[in-house]
C-alpha cells in the first residue's frame, strides 16, 4: 500500500479573541470560522442557552462562565486533537482567561493565533449602543457593565506565549 506522506494535514489552530465588549470579536470569529475544517465555539451562545435567566450581574457572568470553561475544555481539546481548528469566541481579556486557553493549547498541541482587536472605548461603546438597539445579540450590556468589565481588561503580552495578531 502506498501512502502519500506529502498530504500531511496542517496542524489545527486554536483562534482566540481579545478585545473589549463590542470591539468586533464575534464578527471576526464568523470570518475566521468560515474556513474549511474550522468550527466556532461561542461563549455568548452557550451562556444564553444554558443560563440566560440566571445571569443578572457581572458576578453571575463570572460564575457561569467559569462553569462553562470547565465543561468545555475537554471538548475543545478533543476537537483540536481530531484535526479541526477552533475559533474560540470566548474573551481572552484577562491573564487568567488566557492561562485557561494556553492550557488547551498545551494539552492539545495545537497551534494558536491570539487576535487582539485594539479598539477605543469610545468606538466600543458606540457599537454597544447600536447593537443593543438592534436587539440581535445574546446579551445587552449596559454602560455600567461595560465600565466594570473593561476595568478588568489587560492587553496580551508576548511573554504569555501566544502568537498575537493585532487588528487596529
Amino acid at each position: 500500500m502506498d501512502f502519500d506522506t506529502a498530504a500531511t494535514p496542517a496542524k489545527p489552530t486554536l483562534h482566540l479573541l481579545c478585545g473589549k465588549i463590542a470591539s468586533g470579536k464575534s464578527t471576526l470569529s464568523a470570518k475566521l470560522g468560515a474556513s474549511p475544517g474550522c468550527v466556532i465555539v461561542s461563549e455568548d451562545h452557550w451562556l444564553a442557552s444554558l443560563y440566560a435567566d440566571e445571569m443578572q450581574s457581572v458576578a453571575d457572568y463570572v460564575q457561569y462562565s467559569s462553569r462553562l470553561r470547565s465543561a468545555m475544555k475537554p471538548h475543545l481539546v478533543a476537537l483540536l486533537n481530531a484535526g479541526l481548528s477552533v475559533v474560540l469566541d470566548f474573551p481572552a481579556n484577562t491573564r487568567k482567561q488566557r492561562e485557561w486557553m494556553m492550557g488547551i493549547i498545551k494539552e492539545s498541541g495545537a497551534d494558536n493565533r491570539l487576535h487582539y482587536l485594539k479598539v477605543s472605548d469610545e468606538v466600543c461603546r458606540a457599537r454597544l449602543h447600536a447593537r443593543n438597539a438592534e436587539g440581535t445579540h445574546d446579551f445587552a450590556a449596559t454602560d455600567q457593565q461595560f465600565d466594570i468589565i473593561t476595568s478588568y481588561f489587560s492587553e496580551p503580552t508576548v511573554d504569555e506565549g501566544f502568537n498575537i495578531i493585532e487588528h487596529l
